[in-house]
């Protein structure tokens, strides 16, 4: 599924993507600056969290509640390599059935042992962002 869309389109966005996904596993592409966390807050909004949502650039991992169920949100855009996503349990957050949501995925691919869904966003020259979805 290809999708364009300018900021302020997001909800719509994120909404047309969670009746999208096939997983609970979704890795977020694109260089810094497209939207992903932006993108990621409003899903977890539309995921029914009421929490603050933010970037976990130097935490590595943000949780936050919805009902009966939990999101983990990573950033591993610091992680150098995968011995530091053993250091602090990234198998026990991938063997859950909760939502997981990972920014700059490209270092944990090896490791992920169940199906994902793969988000891309790119920017075109009117800075419209190109978002493609993957199953």
């Amino acid at each position: 599924m290809e999708l364009q869309y300018k900021l302020n389109d997001i909800e719509q966005v994120a909404i047309k993507l969670v009746d999208n996904f096939n997983t609970k596993t979704i890795l977020f592409y694109g260089n810094m600056g497209v939207g992903k966390t932006t993108l990621i807050k409003k899903l977890v909004e539309i995921l029914g969290s009421e929490d603050e949502v933010s970037s976990p650039t130097f935490s590595i991992v943000n949780e936050y509640q919805i009902k009966n169920d939990k999101i983990y949100h990573f950033d591993l855009y610091r992680i150098k390599d995968e011995e530091e996503l053993y250091n602090f349990g990234i198998e026990d957050y991938l063997s859950t059935n909760n939502w997981i949501l990972i920014e700059w995925p490209e270092i944990i691919e090896p490791l992920l042992f169940k199906d994902c869904d793969k988000v891309e966003i790119n920017l075109d020259q009117e800075l419209n962002r190109i978002l493609n979805l993957t199953n």
